[in-house]
């Protein structure tokens, strides 16, 4: 693929309605984490990834990228929501022709459905994965909305940039475009998930 845009993984949030010690993306899933086995589809794309996260996080992440491939972000910074973590990423690959945005509780997203999240960007400002008409991840951006972008700023993530320019919604027979991270029973859920589409 020549039209190679960033794949901007945001995963600086604080996980709160999780619960428990273990912060969600650190949790056992598949022979990995959650953050892990996220990281490793993105990084299977063989599209360029870059990683926005916290130091805790940071141990585990260097098992996967190196550290010019990883923003870390201090605690005030990642307090201001999944807009500013998606504008550090931007801003840190400014020179990318789009950048796709793959939340990093998302472990079942398939390579394949950023490759054509990432191929539809080629005639689409904005595009998003859907499956069965359902709005998922990842959402890709064209670079003509790079000035938006790095300036998103809150937990609203980029909601007001897809509200203002038309949106493409590339159908994928991946179910994992739907399926997050936010509380134990979802994590239960998308292990069920895993270990059906392994077997």
């Amino acid at each position: 693929m020549r039209f190679r845009p960033a794949i901007v993984v945001p995963a600086a949030g604080r996980g709160s309605r999780f619960g428990g010690p273990l912060h969600k993306l650190l949790q056992p899933f598949e022979n990995s984490t959650v953050l892990g086995t996220t990281l490793r589809h993105a990084i299977e794309s063989q599209l360029p990834v870059v990683l926005v996260t916290t130091a805790a996080m940071l141990p585990m992440a260097r098992l996967q990228l190196a550290l010019r491939d990883i923003i870390v972000l201090s605690d005030e910074e990642a307090a201001r929501g999944m807009g500013a973590s998606i504008a550090s990423g931007i801003a840190e690959r400014s020179g990318a022709p789009g950048w796709l945005v793959l939340p990093g509780d998302m472990p079942l997203v398939q390579p394949s459905t950023l490759l054509a999240v990432a191929a539809s960007l080629e005639k689409h400002p904005v595009v998003y994965a859907q499956h069965r008409g359902r709005r998922g991840h990842p959402v890709g951006f064209a670079a003509e909305l790079y000035s938006e972008l790095i300036h998103l700023n809150d937990d609203d993530g980029a909601r007001r940039v897809l509200l203002r320019y038309p949106a493409h919604g590339e159908d994928t027979p991946d179910a994992g475009v739907l399926l997050d991270v936010d509380t134990a029973m979802d994590l239960e859920a998308l292990r069920k998930a895993a270990e059906q589409a392994a077997g």
